[in-house]
C-alpha cells in the first residue's frame, strides 16, 4: 500500500467518513471537521501508524496534503 493509500484510511479512520479521497492540494478547509483537535488526533495516529515523528517546524510548515505526504516518505527513507 502507498502512503497516500495508508493516509486516506487514516483520515477517514480519524474524521470517521469514508467517503473521504484526499488529494495533494487538500487542506484543512475541504474537509468537514478539521479543526484544531482533529488535526492533533490526525498526527498522532499518523506519526503511530507510520511509526514516526514530526518536530514542530515541520508540522508549522505543512500546507496541504501533499507537504504531509511527502514529509512522511522523506522520514520513512531516513529510518
Amino acid at each position: 500500500m502507498t502512503t497516500i493509500e495508508t493516509l486516506n484510511q487514516i483520515f477517514c479512520m480519524v474524521f470517521d467518513d469514508d467517503s473521504i479521497k484526499i488529494q495533494p492540494d487538500m487542506t484543512a478547509n475541504d474537509v468537514d471537521g478539521w479543526d484544531s483537535l482533529s488535526h492533533v488526533n490526525l498526527i498522532t495516529t499518523i506519526e503511530a501508524k507510520f511509526n514516526i515523528r514530526f518536530s514542530q517546524k515541520e508540522l508549522l510548515k505543512q500546507r496541504n496534503v501533499g507537504n504531509l505526504v511527502a514529509d512522511i516518505d522523506r522520514k520513512l527513507t531516513e529510518q
